[in-house]
């Protein structure tokens, strides 16, 4: 039986619960309405009574009054706790706690006493600020996101994450590592499941201006979240329903680099719609996160549009609809190597600077465009008060372009960096459709789902050789490589010149290899195996598509009885695409409220199944097949098993939660977690030989265990605080199991290694000050980070980068700006990077060999000789105090109806110098964001 028909099939059965007579309107995906009616102690309605909503740990405060009939409504207001008051002239104050967890509609009965007498109060204390929930998540509203400094424009929700959640890891470029795991993050955009990358070399985000609020799970995940649950990102989305007084604002801003960024958004509505709109654009002269602090080639923009519409067809039907469209084109970030091309090939070729066809090779001008489109409709069926049912489809695409230099021997760098030029045209449609049924009674919040989604990919890349050390075709008599251009065959290896059959480190040659070797003039062998007709070296196009079909089904039920909270729910995820896998996954989660300490305690268990990444899936999965990548990956030194493919196969993680939530007062409240991760079948990412084109990998097995905690200062005065830290160990064993240049398991190979997304502690600390509500505002950042393991560094001992030579630490293998970009030094001299008076850089020792005890570096943490330990002691990126700094006013001139505000933003305060990563395998190098000032002004109405 097809995925379809299954999925059909219990669509059917759900239809079959439709039901009339409801009572009122349910609201899609993360939120819900919030409805009442207000009365007096005779039970006549109670006309323009003042009703508040608020939630003291998220900041989220809204307030409406009563009309004539007495009713009040909040439309899509997120799922979590509330407190709620009402307050009327000649009535006495009441006040109720109220939880909003389900889409069905809350519908409340409110009656007020005459002032004076005893009212319906709910004392307020600790317990405002707990919630009994066995599942440890962050919630962040807009009140506290517009006043939070974020380092990223371009990446805001990224930005945002890491900030704001513990267990959270910053890199580079948006993207962040949750509790451990690479990437293995997912985003539900008002119920839209989004499990692909979001870092902004792989996709467009959903702009800022769009987020009403934030809930970001990282405990064990409930059963109706799958795929890639190492952290669930709930976005609610901004509405425009009830709006009745059209409310937006204009920004605009001018920063550091030349970056201007330019904003409108707009919410109008009615009763019965909504809608709301954002529009921005952002330019930069610095787009990309670069490998050199100093900035150059990495000029970007970005444009989006975001449009949310809501309609309620009557008392039981609405629809809601997210739309969205995002377009980038981006630059990749020079090196000095890179900025100084031309130079970098005459030390491979001693030609001067130019390429084989005698033309000057120029700076590299490597270049991205990502056009991103996503249709989201909803519609919602309340089949009673207490049931509700939900019908959703979505569509999404990425479309990206990855351009190499115009002059393909412009990419070429160290061979430790890049070897081949590439192309890269690659898309991703995800299309789907979901049901879920939602039902509250009593004790129970049931819920159960079914999601069909298929993943549709296509990817054409194209590379060539632009080393010509990479496949000599011959040797010179002192063994190193033969560089003459019109060498093709060797038969040509004559006099002084032999066969090249491999020596040393020098590979042996590979005939097909020839046929894409852009350094080769003269025509080539027909014994080569090329392409038909083909009579010179050309890039290679390997084209790649496959579609990816998974079905889920699950059932949870959120069961209050007393002091005490279950979670117990079921998933079953069925995954077809290269590869195929099955999983029944139970969910359980349990949480006690002692309310005599104001203390939660909770644990949970959750089993997952663990899907691929899709970027670039199928290029990793049955690549090997193809003759030319395994002969492209034997060169450099990471060979496909001949004949053979290795496809990226679903794995399976089993999780363990434990942790506390504690109330001091009505003023502060301190969560935390502790995790423990065992998974088979674990993600990473790794880069086609040396080209910047990326793929998925997989390793047999990770161990992942660490703590979590959060501490929140609700508003004190004007003052607000939020702390969160974490300390996770990303522990991986070899070998890789899957993916382009995997091998296959041999006995007694599962050693452990410290993936270069384990850091041993970070935390952030935000504050935030407004005297009064009307009074200017401060926000301040301080982010600390252990750092990162660090790639390939050389150092002395154990399984360092570099031939190992007792008492020195061999560099020979960096370039000199790679020892730049390390810090390195030796004997207090420090490497220096290319320039237009020094082509190639002075490294930090002409030997290549420094004494071990005049070894430093001043970015990196680098083991003391012969202590350097994969799993206990690697290599690592030094850690790192980064402070941020906002200031401003909401409202300049005290207007009513109209407001301007002026805000100016400082990033990195200290202009500190410091690195994400050194060399990473994913990602490479990447600097922090140097000092960066901007001044933005708004226009609200």
């Amino acid at each position: 039986m097809s995925l379809v028909r299954v999925f059909l099939g219990t669509l059917f059965l759900l239809f079959l619960a439709f039901a009339a007579a409801p009572a009122s309107i349910a609201q899609t995906g993360n939120s819900a309405n919030v409805t009442g009616t207000v009365t007096d102690p005779s039970g006549a309605v109670v006309a323009g009574a003042n009703v508040t909503i608020h939630n003291p740990v998220t900041g989220f405060e809204r307030s409406t009054t009563t009309d004539a009939s007495g009713n009040f409504s909040f439309a899509n207001v997120p799922f979590n706790p509330y407190h709620l008051s009402v307050s009327a002239t000649g009535f006495g104050a009441f006040a109720q706690d109220i939880d909003v967890r389900s889409s069905v509609p809350l519908a409340l009965k409110i009656g007020l006493t005459i002032a004076g007498s005893s009212s319906t109060v709910t004392v307020e204390g600790g317990g405002d600020l707990l919630e009994n929930e066995p599942t440890f998540h962050t919630d962040v509203d807009r009140a506290l996101f517009d006043k939070l400094p974020l380092e990223s424009a371009s990446s805001s929700i990224s930005s945002l994450v890491t900030l704001s959640s513990p267990g959270v890891a910053a890199d580079s470029n948006g993207l962040f590592h949750g509790l451990g795991d690479h990437a293995e993050n997912s985003f539900s955009v008002d119920g839209q499941p989004i499990t692909d990358q979001q870092s902004k070399v792989f996709s467009n985000q959903l702009p800022i201006d769009a987020v009403q609020s934030l809930e970001v799970i990282s405990g064990a995940p409930p059963a109706e979240f799958g795929d890639k649950t190492s952290l669930v990102i709930k976005a609610t989305t901004r509405s425009g329903e009830g709006v009745t007084t059209p409310h937006g604002s204009v920004t605009a801003s001018y920063g550091a680099f030349g970056t201007t960024n330019a904003g409108f958004d707009l919410a109008y509505g009615g009763e019965k719609w909504g809608n709301f709109i954002s529009v921005n654009g952002l330019n930069s002269g610095r787009f990309l996160d670069g490998p050199e602090f100093t900035v150059m080639h990495d000029k970007g923009n970005e444009e989006n549009i975001f449009d949310r519409v809501d309609y309620q067809f009557s008392a039981a039907n609405s629809l809601h609809l997210d739309l969205l469209y995002t377009r980038s084109w981006f630059q990749t970030p020079n090196t000095f190597d890179g900025q100084f091309a031309s130079p970098w090939f005459g030390v491979v070729v001693d030609n001067g600077g130019l390429g084989p066809n005698g033309v000057p090779v120029g700076p590299t001008d490597q270049r991205s465009k990502i056009g991103t489109y996503n249709i989201a409709p909803t519609f919602t069926h309340l089949i009673n008060s207490s049931t509700v049912l939900t019908l959703g489809g979505f569509v999404r695409r990425d479309q990206f372009n990855y351009y190499g230099s115009d002059n393909p021997f412009a990419d070429l760098g160290p061979s430790n960096l890049q070897q081949e030029a590439a192309n890269q045209y690659r898309t991703l449609t995800n299309a789907g459709a979901h049901a879920e049924l939602s039902v509250v009674k009593g004790i129970h919040n049931i819920k159960a789902g079914i999601l069909y989604e298929q993943t549709f990919l296509t990817e054409h890349d194209t590379f060539g050789i632009v080393d010509p050390t990479l496949n000599a075709v011959c040797l010179n008599a002192d063994g190193t490589p033969n560089t003459n251009p019109a060498i093709t065959s060797q038969t040509q290896c004559t006099g002084t010149l032999t066969p090249n059959l491999g020596q040393g480190s020098v590979g042996a040659f590979v005939p097909i290899l020839g046929c894409i070797d852009l350094t080769r003039s003269a025509a080539l062998p027909v014994s080569d195996g090329c392409s038909a007709g083909q009579t010179n070296s050309a890039e290679f196009l390997f084209p790649g598509h496959t579609d990816v079909k998974q079905l889920a089904m699950y059932v949870q039920d959120s069961i209050t009885w007393k002091n005490w909270s279950f979670n117990l729910g079921i998933r079953g995820d069925i995954y077809e695409g290269l590869s195929h896998a099955t999983q029944a996954e139970p969910r359980l989660g349990v949480a006690y409220n002692i309310k005599q300490t104001n203390t939660v305690l909770r644990a949970s268990y959750a089993r997952t199944l663990e899907s691929p990444f899709n970027e670039n899936l199928v290029l990793s999965s049955i690549g090997c097949l193809n003759p030319t990548v395994g002969a492209l990956f034997a060169a450099e030194g990471e060979g496909c098993t001949s004949g053979t493919a290795t496809p990226l196969a679903p794995g399976f993680r089993n999780e363990f939660h434990a942790g506390l939530q504690q109330a001091f007062g009505k003023y502060l409240v301190v969560n935390a977690e502790y995790i423990w991760k065992y998974t088979h079948n674990a993600y990473d990412f790794s880069i086609l030989g040396a080209t910047p084109i990326t793929f998925p990998i997989e390793w047999n097995n990770s161990k992942i265990p660490g703590y979590a905690i959060s501490a929140n200062l609700p508003n004190y005065h004007g003052l607000t605080a939020l702390v969160v830290m974490s300390s996770v160990a990303a522990r991986f064993f070899t070998p890789q199991i899957g993916g382009v240049g995997a091998v296959p398991i041999t006995p007694g190979s599962f050693s452990p290694f410290r993936i270069d997304h384990d850091e041993h502690f970070n935390e952030t600390t935000h504050l935030q000050y407004q005297p009064k509500k009307l009074w200017p505002w401060i926000g301040f950042n301080w982010r600390y980070d252990s750092g990162l393991v660090a790639g390939p560094v050389p150092c002395d001992g154990g399984n360092c980068a570099g031939a190992q030579i007792p008492g020195f630490v061999n560099v020979s293998g960096l370039s000199p700006d790679q020892q730049f970009e390390a810090g390195l030094s030796c004997a207090g001299v420090f490497a220096t990077p290319p320039s237009p008076s020094n082509p190639t850089g002075t490294p930090i020792i002409a030997s290549g060999l420094c004494p071990s005890s005049q070894y430093r570096s001043k970015f990196l943490q680098i083991p003391a000789p012969g202590t350097e330990n994969d799993d206990h002691n690697p290599p690592r990126v030094a850690s790192r105090n980064l402070f941020d700094l906002a200031v401003g006013d909401d409202n300049l001139f005290r207007g009513d109806r109209y407001k301007w505000s002026l805000r100016l933003t400082a990033i990195n305060i200290g202009n500190k110098e410091a690195v994400y990563n050194f060399l990473s395998t994913f990602s490479g190098t990447h600097y922090v964001t140097p000092r960066a000032l901007t001044a933005e002004v708004g226009f609200h109405f």
